[in-house]
């Protein structure tokens, strides 16, 4: 019998083999409103990524209205959007000024209660993957999210105690939030924080490990302990803290391609984690031609897949990208997924 998605998404990610390459496409609503009609039909001419896709099931036309435009979240961060459907800005810091942290305090942790123990249950029973997502930016990037990046960087930099405090802080809100689903059992944890500047990590090896590797250890240990995935995304240059990430017990990494150098991750990472490859958005495939579109998609099956699995594939969708492109794009994926099934490397 073929594999469910679960059992191949977890055999893949311990490298037990596969039947095909787990893949995975994002298309942002700010495409949606440009394409509409004809990105509809490539979907429909896709069943095999998009197997649940139906005509009409997209409003093209969704957008926030000015109440949406700003928001304050659970952690006092003034958020403001800009553009639909994409990543805001902080424009108000809670923690600002350091005067306000002997009044600060963390949110609760979500409460974990029957309806979301029964809906993990639900989807063990019905073969799905059981996981839990915890929200972009949920450590290094909420640290500076609550100062302000300027401010972070110079705390940082001076290795200012009240930050290790409020890193401190942090952490224990995610331990208690993970606790009771790693108790319930979880296939995978899904984290996300983007480390990285086009060209080195944002914090250097050295304050990485001071401030940030002790409490990734202290929240990802107790998972690997119980046998659950950790899969953590990282936008931008990661390659020198790679060792770092994987000590800190990160079994899937998330990173983008081009950025770091494909023929790099597959010296660094390829065997030793699971490489759940961002491809290129920035330069390939909004600005390449569709040959080279699924040229970049056979180097990245050929260079960081096997046999024995190890590779997933993750692709987000933004204007400029010419529809040829995402055609050729959703044609290769479809091409190369069961490439290594049956092979020897």
């Amino acid at each position: 019998m073929p594999l469910t998605k679960r059992e191949n998404f977890l055999k893949n990610a311990n490298f037990r083999g596969h039947e095909w390459i787990p893949q995975w496409a994002f298309i942002s609503p700010p495409y949606w409103r440009v394409a509409r009609e004809e990105l509809e039909d490539i979907c429909l001419r896709h069943p095999v990524l998009f197997p649940d896709f139906r005509k009409g099931q997209i409003d093209f036309d969704q957008v926030l209205d000015e109440t949406q435009r700003e928001r304050t979240d659970e952690w006092g961060c003034r958020w403001r959007y800009e553009l639909d459907g994409l990543e805001g800005i902080v424009i108000e810091h809670p923690l600002e000024d350091w005067a306000a942290l002997s009044r600060w305090k963390p949110p609760q942790p979500p409460v974990f209660d029957d309806s979301k123990r029964q809906a993990l249950e639900g989807c063990r029973a019905r073969g799905e993957i059981t996981r839990y997502d915890a929200p972009h930016g949920f450590f290094l990037m909420r640290l500076y999210y609550l100062r302000g990046m300027e401010n972070f960087l110079e705390d940082v930099g001076m290795n200012d105690p009240r930050l290790d405090q409020l890193a401190t802080m942090v952490a224990d809100h995610w331990e208690q939030a993970f606790a009771p689903y790693l108790a319930a059992g979880l296939d995978v944890l899904n984290v996300a924080d983007d480390l990285g500047t086009q060209t080195a990590s944002l914090l250097g090896p050295t304050h990485f490990r001071r401030l940030l590797m002790p409490h990734y250890k202290r929240l990802f240990h107790p998972a690997r302990e119980k046998g659950t995935l950790v899969s953590m995304h990282h936008d931008g240059y990661i390659m020198d803290i790679i060792d770092d990430l994987l000590e800190c017990g990160v079994s899937t990494v998330n990173p983008q391609d081009l950025v770091n150098g494909i023929d790099n991750i597959a010296r660094c990472v390829k065997g030793r984690a699971c490489i759940k490859i961002d491809i290129d958005r920035q330069q390939v495939l909004p600005f390449g031609s569709p040959a080279e579109v699924r040229d970049l998609v056979r180097e990245e099956v050929l260079k960081l897949g096997s046999p024995a699995g190890g590779l997933e594939m993750v692709v987000g969708i933004y204007p400029p990208t010419p529809l040829a492109n995402i055609e050729a794009l959703f044609s290769a994926l479809e091409e190369y997924r069961t490439y290594w099934v049956g092979r020897a490397e």
